[in-house]
């Protein structure tokens, strides 16, 4: 018996498991096992026969499905076929399947899958319906559906079992299709306009590109350890480097941080970068795209997010990060004359620098930013002109290098995109990566870490660029007005059950 697999009979089920699992035993034992099936021969879709009823009125179709609800005893039953595209009425009735089909279907539970065949017609009470000729049990679900009128109603269970809530919840799916039409709607908006889209290394030697703790993994063949991306941006401005001058990637990135509504370890992100162009042009761009999805996909330019009525309608708001902070705290960073000065003023109104680190004036404009500012954020806003201690890869601003060409756009206190005149100074970005690095040596986990490669690369020449980060969860949360990041990722992130 030595290396034998051993099966054993499940034990413990619930009795209605163990009805379902009984049911599947007599059919078996009829030669009648569902699991057996391969394939069905569909010709219509549920959605096809509701709008297009009077061209198919008392034709025949064949439908498959999953049941959702019978109806009716005695003769004739009434059933809820559910699709890829909607829900359909169907009619079985004993003179038309035969008996012994009939008797079978009336044993068949909520969720089984279903092939059907018959003819399109109305019923007396005016409802679209497929009179059923024949029917066919194409597989057995073994596990009762959650409770039609209550749904799955536990939201941990909504995104473990993503599968249940797909069946039981038609707004699930309709939040990925928007999700998928929005992701489809900036691919062209980019391909019409020249750019190429490409793939670049999930697994790197250094994390760089952002500021995020990665995660690390251990490559066995080369004997070395290596990180999961937690950016795009590094590769895609080698490809600029190399002469592509308008390229754009859609990838997941990971993080190894906290989780929240808005924040997940698993993210997609498009980050796209454009020769000759600055961080004006990539406002300008993104103003256009989120606005047409929203118009194209939804119909409207206003959407409900988070409470908030969002107008999201071209000519957004634009402002600097001191000019946003004077307005909502009324502290003037542009009239300080020395560090000690925003130091009292910060102090002020309550913000506190993180422990262990000298405040310089960027570092405390920053703050009073993020403490007092972004959680007031409710209309698109485009904020610029970030300090340069937070912008390693942004280029200073003319006449005062203590600021870069960077926006953050902001709508309904969410940051949805983050974008940069990009640095292409080899010298002044080896300084930086070198700043960033002291950082991390100081136990600064998230600071940058140097890539040599990235340097050597700016070194041969990069053109003046324009490049941008967008959340593609974000923005679909947005568009869909979803409270959590999770409610827009099919398998979210989740502690394993014990």
């Amino acid at each position: 018996m030595s290396g034998e697999i051993v099966v054993t009979p499940e034990s413990g089920l619930s009795e209605l498991l163990q009805i379902r699992r009984d049911k599947l035993a007599r059919l078996r034992e009829a030669g009648q096992d569902p699991f057996r099936e391969t394939r069905f021969d569909r010709t219509s879709y549920s959605r096809d026969i509701l709008e297009n009823y009077d061209a198919l009125e008392g034709q025949d179709v064949a439908l498959a499905g999953r049941i959702m609800a019978k109806r009716g005893m005695g003769k004739a039953i009434f059933a809820d076929l559910k699709d890829d595209r909607g829900v359909l009425q169907i009619y079985v009735r004993r003179d038309d399947v035969g008996e012994d089909a009939f008797e079978e279907f009336k044993k068949w539970d909520i969720g089984d899958i279903a092939g059907v065949s018959g003819f399109v017609f109305k019923t007396r009470m005016g409802e679209i319906s497929v009179h059923c000729r024949s029917i066919k049990l194409l597989s057995k679900s073994l596990r009762p559906l959650p409770e039609k009128y209550h749904g799955l109603t536990d939201t941990e269970t909504k995104y473990r079992r993503r599968y249940l809530d797909l069946i039981m919840d038609e707004n699930t799916r309709r939040a990925f299709e928007i999700r998928s039409a929005f992701i489809r709607h900036f691919r062209a908006y980019l391909d019409e306009r020249g750019f190429l889209e490409v793939e670049t290394p999930v697994f790197n030697v250094t994390a760089g590109g952002a500021a995020a703790r990665p995660f690390i993994t251990r490559h066995n063949t080369l004997g070395i350890d290596m990180y999961m991306r937690i950016a795009l941006e590094l590769h895609l401005k080698r490809l600029i480097v190399g002469g592509i001058e308008r390229v754009y990637e859609i990838g997941k990135l990971f993080r190894n941080e906290g989780m929240d509504t808005k924040h997940s370890p698993e993210f997609t992100m498009i980050e796209l970068y454009q020769a000759y162009a600055d961080y004006e042009d990539m406002m300008t761009l993104f103003e256009e795209v989120l606005s047409s999805a929203a118009m194209n996909i939804l119909g409207t330019y206003t959407v409900q997010w988070q409470g908030e009525a969002i107008d999201l309608t071209p000519g957004w708001r634009r402002m600097t990060m001191a000019e946003a902070v004077k307005l909502h705290t009324g502290v003037d960073f542009m009239s300080f004359e020395s560090t000690e000065d925003a130091i009292r003023a910060a102090a002020s109104i309550g913000v506190k620098m993180p422990d262990g680190k000298a405040p310089s004036w960027g570092d405390l404009l920053y703050e009073c930013f993020d403490q007092r500012v972004e959680e007031k954020l409710i209309q698109p806003v485009f904020i610029t002109e970030h300090p340069i201690e937070i912008s390693p890869f942004a280029k200073k601003k003319p006449g005062d290098p203590r600021l870069t060409e960077r926006f953050e756009a902001f709508i309904c206190r969410s940051e949805i995109a983050n974008a940069f005149s990009e640095l292409n100074d080899p010298i002044d970005q080896r300084e930086r990566f070198l700043r960033q690095a002291a950082l991390r040596s100081a136990g600064d986990d998230e600071a940058e870490m140097m890539d040599e490669d990235f340097v050597t690369a700016l070194e041969y020449g990069m053109p003046p660029t324009g490049g941008i980060g967008v959340g593609i969860d974000r923005c679909v949360m947005l568009l869909t007005g979803s409270s959590s990041i999770r409610d827009v990722q099919f398998f979210p992130v989740m502690k394993p059950l014990d």
